[in-house]
Order: structure tokens, then sequence, then C-alpha cells
């Protein structure tokens, strides 16, 4: 009785799709005739302009599944995984040697986008002052700095974005010289920060 009840369990568990074949499925002689056509007169090409030729010539496949074929074929190398959209740097060593200061802006209230700007300590990521405002800018991000360094003191280094208000800005080159730090940067050569 058990074995029954086993067997049959197990035979609504099977997915008897799995044991058929695609009827999307390219037939075989179509993936060995485009595999030797890319032998015969265009290897070494990336395969967009094959796929280019291959559709100029009638041909049906989407470039993903040709790319797939003559790869899985190997008269294509797959392409090497790019570069990590951000680099990761290394972390601070110490606290206070480096803050990061960033801006988020989000509706922190019901019906209302404010930006939350966060200032915190690099190295053990333990936030420091943290303010909501209409739109980050010099002040808020002055507001910041100040309170860290009454109640840390000073920090060797500042990582923030890219924010004109914090450096020299390219579309801001004809009003401001590229020497000419922007104003969160100006003070920092006096405390001996960067």
């Amino acid at each position: 009785m058990l074995t029954a009840t086993r067997t049959r369990v197990c035979q609504g568990v099977i997915d008897k799709r799995l044991e058929q074949v695609s009827h999307r499925r390219a037939p075989v002689d179509e993936v060995m005739a485009l595999v030797e056509r890319y032998r015969r007169r265009q290897a070494g090409w990336n395969v967009k302009p094959f796929h280019a030729w291959y559709q100029r010539d009638g041909g049906k496949r989407s470039y993903t599944w040709i790319k797939n074929q003559l790869q899985e074929a190997g008269v294509v190398q797959k392409a090497p995984g790019g570069g990590k959209h951000r680099k990761r740097r290394t972390r601070a060593a110490g606290p206070g040697m480096m803050l990061h200061q960033d801006a988020s802006t989000h509706e922190w209230v019901p019906g209302v986008k404010w930006d939350l700007v966060v200032t915190m300590n690099d190295a053990t990521n333990e936030h420091y002052p943290m303010r909501l405002v209409a739109e980050e800018g010099t002040a808020s991000s002055f507001m910041d700095v100040r309170d860290v360094i009454r109640q840390r003191g000073l920090f060797a280094s500042l990582y923030t974005d890219r924010g004109s208000h914090y450096w020299y800005a390219r579309k801001l080159a004809a009003r401001w010289p590229r020497r000419t730090p922007r104003h969160l940067a100006r003070p920092w050569p006096a405390w001996g920060s960067r």
C-alpha cells in the first residue's frame, strides 16, 4: 500500500515536459549549417556583424540565439566580463580619518520630497549628523561638517559625490576657473584636511 502511494506521488511530481524536446528547438542541420557558414566565411568576425549578414540572407533567429550556438560550438569565445560599474575603494584605516557625505531625495514625509543629508565615518559606518533639507547644497553640507568638528574634532578627508557645491564642475567652467576650489573645499588647506 505504501509503495503504491509513493509511486503515485512520485509520478505526480515528475514534470513530463522535461522529457520532451521543445517544439521551438532549432533542427540540428540548421545549427550545423550556421556554424559551418561562420567557419568558412566569417571566422574571426564578431557575432554582431555576422548576425547582420545572417539576417540580410533571410535568417530569422535572434542575435542571442546565434551567439549562444556559436559559443557552444567553440568557434566564438565568450567575452570577458565587464568591469564593475562602481569600483570599490579601500576604507579609511581608522575612525575620523575620512568622512563620507551624501544625500538622497525621497518622500520621507507623505506628500513632501526632501533631501536626507547624511555624514558618516568611512571606517566604522557610524552615522554622524543627518538632516532633512529642502535641497542638498552648500549650507546643509557646511552645517553637517560644522557639527562633526564640534562633536568629534577635525577629520583628515571628506569623500563626496561630484556635486557642484563640493567641487569644480565642468559645466560651470565659465563662472569659476579650474583651480578655484568650490565653497566646501576652500577652508580645508588651512585645517590641514583634503
